[in-house]
């Protein structure tokens, strides 16, 4: 079987997690496409051309432990904004979306551009505050100095860009059900989605 979740949204809107937890809930594969970016970035970051990076790009790239970093976050959403680079990524991700087996892709334009007959799509958002006040305490627990303020000042820069450029923009699928997990724990969140998905699949 071939079954394909879309999973958009902003940054620290919960989206990652919930992926991974459908995934294991459901026995799919999943992709964390914002690693794509980030290691594009990275590589950007050490001195590489950004097509140069995203071309070079191999699987054990996404395997780094230094792509959870801010800089590395500004990078990739710098590079992200470049149509060619964006494009020397497409064909890995839509290879993944239709692995035997089915998959699970989180980003921002899985819906949009990568998966648009994706059987399920779904765009997850949370408020800027709330975002903003979850990634300042995964930085902090991570042993980063930095302020609330400070987060939510890259967090809207990072929409700002994200939502304008021209390849791509962070926008929900038409198609897509929205689901906003600024009041949500996280189970809640996933059982949510869980719901969501076995309607699609009819179970």
């Amino acid at each position: 079987m071939s079954f394909t979740v879309a999973i958009d949204g902003p940054a620290a809107a919960g989206k990652g997690t919930i992926s991974k937890e459908i995934a294991r809930i459901f026995g799919l594969g999943h992709l964390d496409t914002g690693l794509l970016y980030r290691a594009t970035g990275a590589r950007r970051l050490e001195g590489m051309a950004p097509l140069e990076a995203a071309e070079a790009l191999r699987a054990e790239d996404l395997d780094r432990d230094d792509l959870r970093g801010p800089d590395v976050a500004r990078a990739a959403s710098e590079v992200a904004a470049i149509p060619e680079v964006r494009a020397a990524l497409v064909d890995f991700q839509r290879a993944f979306a239709r692995r035997q087996g089915g998959a699970v892709l989180d980003g921002r334009d899985i819906g949009t551009v990568i998966c648009p007959e994706a059987e399920v799509k779904l765009y997850v958002t949370a408020s800027d505050h709330v975002r903003a006040d979850r990634r300042w305490r995964e930085l902090v627990g991570k042993g980063e100095v930095t302020s609330p303020e400070a987060v939510l000042a890259d967090l809207r820069e990072r929409d700002a860009r994200d939502q304008a450029r021209a390849a791509a923009p962070l926008r929900p699928a038409a198609d897509a059900v929205l689901l906003d997990t600024s009041e949500m724990s996280i189970e809640e969140a996933v059982e949510k989605a869980c719901a969501i998905i076995r309607a699609a699949l009819d179970l």
